[in-house]
């Protein structure tokens, strides 16, 4: 199944590559007279068996940042253009590039940011046991509007049951998700607030 699964992403986001050129281009003319260069914005992000590598997305903030030189919250920074990017996702678009140099999967859990990686549980951390996708169980299940240990649960749970079938569900389940512009942010955030660890209290009240 790996191996069908991985011919299916090169073919998957090559095409997607191909039939969006068109529209990146107009997105990046669009991102740098909106918000300014770069266009793009890169990150590190923790990949299969915790392995990092760069990952790739259209910029939909600016670097704002207060007197005392820190960036401000993201709802103050997420631009009216990169609301737009992120309603529609759109914004992932280059994210077929790691899908094609094999980082990500077309589906998988989201990959997070390198600094939750000790705050997983043993549990939580199973998630980087497979690709990390452009979308996942977790997306077409409430995506940023459910907790993170639901998401966790969530993740872990692909992991145990994924299959091509699982899969087919999941990219079908996105589509509607898109064109519904559902889920997007988790009440008070812009996106989804940080996570701190399951132990620690609070944490999705933390500024």
């Amino acid at each position: 199944m790996t191996m069908i699964k991985r011919f299916f992403d090169i073919v998957f986001s090559a095409f997607a590559l191909l039939a969006s050129a068109p529209l990146m281009v107009v997105l990046c003319g669009l991102i740098r007279w909106k918000i300014g260069s770069p266009v793009f914005f890169r990150q590190e992000r923790p990949g299969k068996n915790a392995r990092i590598f760069k990952m790739v997305k259209f910029r939909t903030m600016t670097d704002v940042r207060d007197a005392a030189g820190v960036l401000l919250p993201d709802g103050e920074r997420l631009t009216p253009i990169g609301r737009f990017l992120r309603q529609t996702s759109l914004d992932e678009l280059p994210e077929f590039w790691n899908v094609l140099k094999g980082d990500m999967s077309i589906v998988g859990p989201r990959p997070l940011l390198t600094r939750y990686l000790p705050r997983y549980t043993p549990e939580q951390a199973r998630r980087h046991e497979v690709r990390p996708g452009l979308t996942g169980w977790a997306q077409v299940n409430g995506r940023n509007a459910i907790s993170w240990e639901e998401k966790f649960r969530l993740d872990v749970w692909y992991v145990d049951n994924h299959s091509l079938l699982l899969d087919a569900k999941i990219i079908a389940m996105t589509l509607l998700k898109v064109l519904r512009c559902s889920d997007i942010s988790a009440g008070g955030d812009a996106t989804m607030p940080e996570f701190f660890g399951s132990a620690a209290p609070d944490r999705e009240n933390h500024p």
